[in-house]
């Protein structure tokens, strides 16, 4: 969905997405039950997930306050689940974000260098595009995030806002 903006290329060189350290840990995916029966069933019946919130997320374990923690999906060549990733890793680095108590802002996180690069005018068009028959990546995210609610995170003051929306 974000090829047009993001390579593959460039995701599977950077990665930065999928290391958190303790002050990420509001980042974390959260894992449908659908997606935590199919890890523990397909890929490590032991991987620890832990519930949170109306799904479940990884257990990550830091030594020190500096340390990153990798998700344990992400492999040598990229992430393990394919189409079965959380949504909150397919629309990254786009964030669902609670602006005030009724307004909701699609931002864009300025830890993904190669999309923080692009004008904000590019980042906004290619947001509000049409881009199959689900609509724009705007109504494809607030569609999500009325049915779950659980992926609209706290503003952060350094995410650009893109979209403002009244709920």
């Amino acid at each position: 969905m974000l090829t047009k903006i993001l390579s593959r290329d460039a995701c599977a060189k950077c990665r930065v997405c999928c290391g958190f350290d303790k002050d990420d840990i509001w980042e974390i995916p959260i894992i449908s039950q659908e997606t935590a029966s199919y890890i523990k069933d397909n890929i490590n019946k032991n991987a620890e997930l832990e519930p949170y919130e109306d799904g479940y997320r990884f257990v990550m374990h830091f030594s020190d306050s500096d340390e990153l923690s990798y998700c344990p999906m992400l492999t040598d060549s990229g992430c393990i689940l394919g189409d079965k990733k959380p949504f909150d890793c397919r629309v990254w680095p786009f964030r669902v974000n609670r602006i005030a108590d009724s307004i909701l802002g699609i931002t864009v996180s300025p830890v993904c260098e190669t999309v923080s690069a692009l004008p904000l005018s590019k980042l906004s068009a290619f947001l509000n595009e049409k881009h199959d028959e689900s609509g724009s990546l705007a109504d494809i995210m607030l569609d999500y995030a009325k049915k779950h609610p659980y992926i609209i995170k706290p503003y952060i003051d350094d995410y650009p806002v893109l979209k403002i929306i009244k709920e």
